[in-house]
């Protein structure tokens, strides 16, 4: 199969050997409407915008508008994210949100730069320890790509009034406690905007995200042809076009985190699930109780103290859960201790792509948790709350 990507000969740019696309007199591509011009028509009942990029964001995001299409780039483009906390996790979602080409990013931080900051955060150059980490990372998170407004803002995001959140279109909190998440989230599901929770403990990691209660997307499908010219049974099957995609239009419905974290796990359907739930789950809930009752992450500085302290909080959470104390051994105690930089690749590099998704409305998103093993090396996708 010959890749999209590699018709790029005599020098010629990209956008002038594309059919659905043009150059108009002002230096500008857009693409003209046409009826056999399907990624045309992929948001007809979504946003309609006119689908205009400059020579110059052409030239940056090619591989991009190849890959996902001209219309999916200009809502990116159109978008404000805040991204609060510029630990690992936070530096390869900004790294991933930077490149793919959001208006906008807005990095919220007020923690300094420690040693630990310096060996999982590529941002942070290694002389600027002591100094703010979201300011520490503006440069080089500017210099990956100038079409980006990045900002640095330093203040606490315990502290920032909910007029602050309303002015962006995607919130994605790392490092932050659960009744934090829980009150951006509600406060941002009331407004329309997309809210997305992550952090990363040792080999463990996840995500949430919450895009509403309706949100709206196109994905891309073959296309089906009926057979002509053939009797029989197989006349009346469609078959599949390998040279022809339809985009279909979808829609997913999400729960704000509180319910997805307050699952009644007495009910017959919760127990029946119980055996295909992922452990991930209540670990998470034993980590976040963690940081609640201490205001930080498992220490390695503190390992004696907080591995004791983590097997009671894991005794306590299953017992208030009303789940079985067998569920979460002791083993997953001596590998959640701080942040590893290849665990912060891989979640990162999947909440980027979700936040990507949801602002571009392309394909369908991750619902509403994506777990992470380090220790197995897999993921698991899966859906808690109410359906």
């Amino acid at each position: 199969m010959t890749s999209s990507f590699s018709d790029r000969s005599a020098g010629q740019p990209w956008h002038l050997k594309q059919p659905h696309l043009e150059l108009d007199g002002k230096g500008a591509i857009f693409a003209p409407r046409s009826p056999s011009a399907e990624r045309s028509k992929m948001i007809d009942t979504i946003e309609k915008e006119d689908p205009v990029i400059s020579e110059e964001e052409a030239a940056q995001y090619d591989r991009q508008i190849r890959l996902w299409g001209l219309d999916a780039q200009k809502r990116l483009r159109g978008s404000r994210v805040l991204l609060a906390g510029l630990g690992g996790l936070g530096a390869e979602v900004a790294k991933n949100l930077i490149l793919a080409g959001v208006k906008g990013l807005t990095l919220l931080d007020h923690e300094k730069v420690s040693e630990e900051s310096c060996r999982a955060q590529f941002l942070v150059p290694v002389t600027a320890r002591g100094q703010n980490r979201a300011q520490a990372s503006l440069e080089r998170g500017q210099n990956l790509n100038p079409m980006v407004k990045v900002h640095a803002d330093q203040d606490r995001v315990e502290d920032k009034p909910d007029d602050f959140f309303l002015q962006f279109d995607a919130v994605c909190l790392t490092g932050c406690s659960r009744d934090l998440m829980v009150r951006v989230d509600q406060l941002c599901s009331k407004h329309n905007i997309k809210v997305f929770c992550g952090d990363v403990y040792g080999y463990y990691g996840y995500m949430f995200c919450n895009l509403g209660k309706e949100h709206n997307f196109v994905e891309e499908k073959p296309k089906l042809v009926k057979p002509t010219g053939s009797v029989g049974p197989e006349a009346k099957k469609a078959k599949v076009d390998p040279n022809e995609t339809v985009m279909v239009k979808k829609t997913a419905s999400f729960c704000p985190l509180k319910e997805a974290l307050e699952v009644d796990w007495t009910t017959e359907k919760a127990k029946a699930g119980m055996k295909k739930t992922p452990v991930d789950y209540f670990m998470l809930h034993v980590l976040l109780k963690f940081r609640t009752d201490k205001g930080r992450d498992p220490d390695p500085q503190s390992y004696p103290e907080d591995s004791q302290l983590l097997r009671q909080i894991r005794d306590d959470v299953l017992e208030a859960l009303e789940v079985s104390a067998d569920l979460l051994n002791d083993e997953f105690i001596s590998y959640c201790f701080s942040e590893m930089s290849p665990v912060c690749a891989v979640v990162g590099g999947v909440l980027g792509q979700e936040v990507v998704k949801a602002l571009s409305q392309r394909d369908p998103p991750h619902r509403n948790f994506f777990f992470f093993d380090g220790r197995k090396g897999n993921g698991v996708v899966d859906y808690f709350g109410p359906n």
